[in-house]
């Protein structure tokens, strides 16, 4: 007997064998059960899932003897044709080599006539997508409205390029990708009828390289068995396929935290030469720092995981923080984009295993706020302490100072103000502060003050020339400013408010100016000017 590839030898016969797409199954077995068969269903989803498998099954299942029915037969000469894929009424195309519209309208011809020997006469169209715009609308009408013997069955793994003229038309069953746990256990079942043996670690890699997909799964598997013997490992997969191991990554880490460069140099270049690849190099490292974040995140799933969580060396995962490990997953993500148009893939790598090993001095946004916050609290303390002393300095006698007093050059004190009342400086802050809360626009016109002064009970406020308006403005809320000025004022409160405003200094005049003038007005020449 010719030897038969594994994902055919283990394609699905019956609904309940398609693994992985319990609501599409459910819902498929509910309506033929019902009576209820659609004139056109669209199976989307990833490629090796099982969309053609459940096209065949549901074909089978409508055309049975028995059927129409969810459990065909798989005896009936009907299901037998069907599986070998000759029978003259389940017709299947490929999308991809039958796209012009010539090949939809010899459909169109083909669906007028009866099927041979069934109950339906049913067409797959495989990669559907593949169809021209001229193809999709040559097939609208015959979609909406076929014969009631035909069923038509698409399947795509690219349904956003399908017309939605096209999919109002029909039902549509979205195939989802095959989890790693159950892929691994349809390959523990070839394993064990093939009668070999294989290594948990083994299985798991395939499974995760599959990437959800029970097809690719079962060609990495024969390709495996093909090298294996009757016994399959991880370190043979490593070897033969040239894979990096747990093993082999976590010396990388380890010497990262040692911080030796030259050695983690080395240590790539050994490794490379084992004939690994550059790209499937850094595709390793980038699930070995995600599974060690999720590992620091207390994720330890294997499913999620590039390899079983025991095998992580834990000073490895004790000594990065999650922060340094976001970062290591970001230098190498940045590095697997950037290969494509690198001059040199070797260099592009070696560049970012040197960033690996600035890891350990890498500081957090969050570390540096709090390296500030207690920066800044030691020097609130020494101010304070440095406050302390001076008030000491100050409340002892100070000597006899033989330097002359003199007093300051603006806004002097008044002779009237009490020891607690406020500084020049202070009271217009104050004040303005004060009237903000009631009135916030008054409070921008007494910021424009120059200066003040108090003489008895008159309180004088300056204002530059240029400030007229706010002047004016304050002038105008005369007992606003005197209410609040007396609460800060208390014992030397005002009672009258005078608004002044300094005239512009004169600009000095151009030396030599009348000289200039005379000069320009008989259109002279200055020959010497004293």
């Amino acid at each position: 007997m010719a030897y038969e590839v594994t994902a055919t030898k283990k394609r699905p016969q019956t609904f309940d064998e398609l693994i992985g797409q319990e609501f599409v199954v459910t819902t498929l077995k509910n309506s033929i059960m019902a009576g209820r068969i659609a004139h056109a269903y669209l199976f989307s989803g990833p490629r090796g899932v099982g969309k053609t498998s459940a096209a065949r099954i549901l074909a089978r299942a409508l055309n049975c003897r028995k059927g129409p029915t969810d459990k065909p037969c798989g005896q009936c000469p009907s299901c037998q044709e069907i599986s070998r894929g000759n029978s003259l009424d389940v017709i299947e195309i490929d999308g991809a080599s039958n796209t012009s519209v010539n090949d939809v309208r010899a459909i169109k011809d083909e669906v007028l006539f009866a099927p041979n020997a069934s109950r339906y006469k049913i067409y797959i169209i495989d990669e559907v997508h593949m169809l021209s715009h001229s193809a999709f609308n040559a097939l609208l009408k015959t979609i909406e409205e076929p014969p009631p013997y035909i069923v038509f069955i698409f399947a795509t793994t690219e349904v956003h390029k399908i017309p939605a003229t096209v999919r109002s038309r029909c039902q549509q069953y979205t195939f989802r990708l095959i989890a790693a746990d159950l892929t691994k256990e349809m390959l523990r079942r070839v394993i064990d009828d093939l009668g070999l043996d294989a290594e948990d670690q083994a299985l798991f890699w395939i499974s995760k390289e599959a990437t959800g997909s029970l097809r690719d799964a079962y060609t990495l598997l024969d390709q495996v068995i093909s090298f294996s013997d009757k016994e399959i490992t991880l370190d043979k997969i490593r070897e033969k396929l040239g894979v990096v191991g747990i093993d082999q990554i976590n010396k990388i880490g380890e010497i990262v935290i040692s911080g030796d460069k030259r050695e983690l140099i080395e240590y790539t270049e050994q490794l490379l030469n084992t004939g690994i690849s550059v790209e499937q190099f850094v595709i390793d490292l980038t699930e070995y720092f995600r599974s060690l974040l999720f590992i620091k995140c207390g994720i330890r799933k294997e499913s999620l995981l590039s390899f079983p969580a025991e095998a992580f060396s834990g000073e490895i995962i004790e000594f990065f923080s999650t922060n340094q490990l976001e970062t290591a997953l970001e230098f190498f993500l940045t590095l697997h984009r950037n290969l494509k148009f690198s001059l040199n893939q070797r260099f592009e790598l070696e560049l970012t295993m040197q960033r690996i090993m600035d890891l350990k001095a890498l500081i957090t946004p969050a570390e540096v706020v709090q390296e500030i916050r207690k920066i800044k609290a030691e020097i609130d303390s020494s101010s304070e302490v440095g406050s302390v002393s001076e008030r000491e300095r100050t409340d002892s006698p100070l000597p006899d100072s033989p330097l002359p007093h003199s007093p300051l050059p603006d806004s002097p004190l008044p002779d009237n103000l009490s020891p607690d009342s406020p500084s020049p400086d202070n009271l217009l802050q104050d004040l303005s502060g004060a009237v903000r809360k009631e009135k916030p626009a008054l409070s921008t016109s007494i910021e424009k003050v120059d200066s003040w002064s108090l003489q008895g009970e008159v309180l004088t406020l300056k204002f530059r020339a240029e400030d007229r308006f706010s002047g004016e403005h304050v002038g105008n809320e005369r007992e606003t400013i005197l209410k609040f000025a007396g609460s800060i004022l208390s014992s030397s409160a005002p009672t009258r408010l005078k608004i002044v405003f300094m005239e512009p200094k004169a600009p000095k005049k151009a030396k030599y100016e009348q000289a200039a003038m005379v000069k320009n007005i008989f259109r002279g020449e200055i020959i010497k000017g004293e």
